[in-house]
């Protein structure tokens, strides 16, 4: 009977073939079933390995269809879910299901049928004994991942504490950018958190940009000397000016600096002491540098200048001011290997005089800054800069036929040799130039630099302090020029012939100035007046004032106290029209008329809102710097008045003038003398009174005064 039952099982191929059990004693042994092969032989293997004993030496709980005699059984392992899931009827209990008792009791294997008769279930119930014990068997309990929230069996959400390590969790690149927001200083104190930290703080993503310009004299020479080695590989902005500290460095250790640092493209070291082989060999090292500042080195050479041409080939500033060991030479080779190079900072370089390293500069024409302030610059050479070498003439002009220079910017102050000879040259050969120094020229005068001013329309910086020569006249030419509109920046201190006669036509007509220096001029306070005037009507607001016009007018013999004052009360001034006055609006209030609400806006039910009140101040005002006496009251009223005290800033400009009225009183001689010092000095003794700073406009008008004493604050 077992024979056939195992029989039936295999070639039903939907079960595990079993395993015969021993024949009791006085039974006839029972004839062993044949090899198997194939599939049936791994159905067999499989159902060894679910019902083998050593299941129960490794402490693993038996299921519910096992035997616990270690009698044979069949597992109902499948290798497709159909057959383990499928109906009872014609699935692997077919036919066995309904087996007698008495063939149970011979040995023969039991099948344990998992689920229902339903084909569409596709999950197995929670064991009994891992079930909750208040919870149904039906119901489980859901947790979702992630979250803090426990779904209970009565359906009731239960709130459980949750774990979360902010910091530690954050992926790297978050953190490296947080630090990003802090100053070098706050990095390596948050380096001393711990070991984790540290390491993080020193990140070189985190030091791709050096600037020790804010610390330079507050780091030592290791911490500074840890943090290039460190960020090497990632440094681009390598700012060392004023590190002195890093001389025993860069003697030592400059191979090893130059070794880490390879990828810099802006390196300044202006100020430090660096020896000639260190700083040749960061040259050679970083091929990508755009730009160099060695100004003031006296251990840069023309041989670094070699390095530098044939090694950085994308160079677009150099600045070797002030370098003693450089002359034309080496800067004509980095002028013909450097391209793109734009910004060229040459001052006290010797040399200039030789019109080869101009002609280079012609050819190249892709020069936007020239510095060449204090060389041996000449005519001639000027000439070669901005018209080349033998150009072709103009019949009809008498001009030179030559592309025009892109120059922007052209310093050649205190350039001695320079007169209107070469200067005249610039005519109609920059029409791009925006800014342009010519200061203690003395040789120039008004008529090469109007043939200037006149074709450049882009001028909006123009410095010509201490020329001699200048008179008014080139005010006026300035005034109807067209840079007129643009020109923001105007230097003629020390131009002893310039007067109201040019500046008064300068400030009608030149509405975009920023800064207006006049200082040791003949300018009075008409200037002054004007100036206010111009500021004005750059109009009022609701905002904070800012300053709008600087101007200087420091040992002008001409200008007084009153002039002065006059900047004062214009930049507190605010118009009649604008002066806040308190409006009142009227709400409409509801009355309840039969069982209906009405809208009425009568006297009898009007409510009245709080005042609105809207304070103006001046868009922009003056800054001024005057006589050493009066500065610091012209201080403290501009103070005053950015912070929008203006009442405070009118009482001051008002005690000022007292004083000044009464002190100019008391200067005078005559029988009136003693009672007009007797009043000088109750003026002083009121001006230094300390007025509260929100003294509020009623309180001056028509409100008692309350002050205090305790020293003057401005005087």
């Amino acid at each position: 009977m077992a024979s056939t039952l195992a029989d039936d099982i295999i070639s039903s191929g939907t079960a595990s073939p079993v395993t015969p059990t021993s024949p009791a004693p006085g039974q006839i042994p029972m004839e062993q079933p044949p090899k198997l092969k194939g599939r049936r032989r791994l159905l067999q293997n499989l159902q060894r390995m679910s019902s083998s004993p050593s299941l129960v030496r490794r402490t693993r709980s038996l299921s519910t269809g096992y035997q616990r005699d270690r009698k044979a059984s069949l597992s109902c392992v499948s290798l497709s879910p159909a057959q383990c899931w499928a109906d009872p009827a014609t699935s692997l209990s077919g036919g066995l299901e309904t087996a007698s008792p008495t063939s149970a009791a011979s040995g023969n294997a039991r099948i344990r049928v998992i689920g229902s008769g339903n084909a569409s279930q596709t999950t197995v119930p929670l064991p009994a004994d891992m079930r909750p014990a208040s919870a149904p068997r039906n119901v489980q309990a859901e947790i979702s991942e992630g979250d803090a929230t426990t779904v209970n069996a009565q359906g009731k959400n239960q709130y459980t504490k949750r774990t979360l390590d902010f910091w530690n969790d954050m992926p790297n690149e978050i953190k490296t950018k947080i630090l990003g927001y802090l100053t070098p200083k706050e990095i390596v104190r948050c380096s001393l958190v711990s070991k984790a930290w540290h390491n993080m703080c020193f990140d070189g993503q985190l030091w791709y940009q050096i600037d020790t310009s804010e610390f330079y004299s507050r780091i030592s020479s290791g911490a500074l000397m840890k943090i290039i080695t460190t960020a090497g590989p990632f440094v681009r902005d390598l700012n060392l000016r004023g590190c002195v500290q890093l001389r025993e460095k860069w003697l030592f250790e400059g191979e090893h600096i130059s070794s880490a640092c390879r990828n810099v493209v802006n390196f300044s070291v202006e100020g430090c002491r660096i020896d000639k082989v260190s700083l040749n060999g960061f040259f050679l090292r970083n091929a990508s540098l755009k730009y160099i500042n060695v100004s003031g080195l006296s251990t840069v050479t023309n041989s670094a200048m070699k390095i530098i041409a044939q090694t950085c080939s994308q160079l677009e500033t150099l600045n070797v001011s002030w370098c003693s060991n450089i002359d034309t030479k080496g800067l004509k080779r980095v002028v013909e290997s450097c391209s793109k190079l734009r910004d060229l900072r040459a001052g006290e370089i010797t040399g200039f005089d030789d019109e080869s390293i101009m002609e280079s500069l012609f050819e190249k024409n892709t020069l936007e800054r020239l510095v060449l302030h204090r060389t041996d610059v000449t005519d001639e050479s000027l000439k070669m800069l901005m018209v080349g070498r033998d150009p072709e003439i103009d019949v009809l002009t008498d001009r030179p036929i030559v592309p025009p220079r892109v120059l922007r910017h052209l310093d050649i102050h205190q350039c001695a040799s320079v007169t209107d000879a070469g200067f005249r040259s610039l005519a109609h050969n920059v029409p791009a130039l925006q800014g342009l120094q010519i200061s203690q020229c003395t040789e120039l005068t008004d008529d090469s630099i109007v043939d200037v001013i006149q074709t450049t329309p882009k001028l909006s910086h123009f410095d010509m302090e201490d020329l001699d020569n200048v008179t008014n006249n080139l005010l006026v030419e300035l005034a109807k020029s067209p840079c007129s509109d643009v020109l923001e920046h105007l230097n003629v201190s020390y131009c002893d012939s310039i007067g109201d006669i040019g500046m008064l036509q300068l400030l009608k007509h030149c509405r975009q100035l920023r800064t207006l220096e006049m200082d040791n001029t003949r300018v009075s306070d008409l200037c002054l007046m004007e100036a206010s005037s111009l500021v004005r009507k750059r109009g009022y607001g609701t905002d904070l004032p800012k300053v709008g016009l600087r101007i200087v007018v420091f040992d002008c013999i001409n200008v007084t106290w009153a002039g002065v004052r006059e900047v004062l009360s214009s930049n507190a001034y605010i118009p009649r029209s604008l002066k806040t006055q308190p409006t009142v609006t009227v709400k409409e209030s509801t009355n309840r008329v039969g069982g209906a609400y009405s809208s009425s806006s009568s006297s009898s039910s009007a409510s009245l809102a709080p005042a609105a009140v809207v304070s103006y101040y001046p868009k922009e005002i003056i800054e001024l710097k005057c006589f050493h006496g009066w500065q610091m009251t012209a201080n403290e009223h501009t103070k005053r008045v950015l912070r929008g005290s203006l009442a405070s800033a009118n009482n001051l400009d008002r005690k000022w003038a007292d004083y000044m009225m009464a002190t100019e009183e008391a200067g005078a001689g005559g029988a009136n003398a003693r009672r007009r010092r007797r009043r000088a000095r109750e003026a002083e003794r009121l001006y230094q009174f300390d007025e509260e700073e929100d003294l509020s406009l009623d309180v001056y008008v028509g409100g008692r005064r309350r002050a205090r004493s305790g020293g003057c604050t401005v005087m």
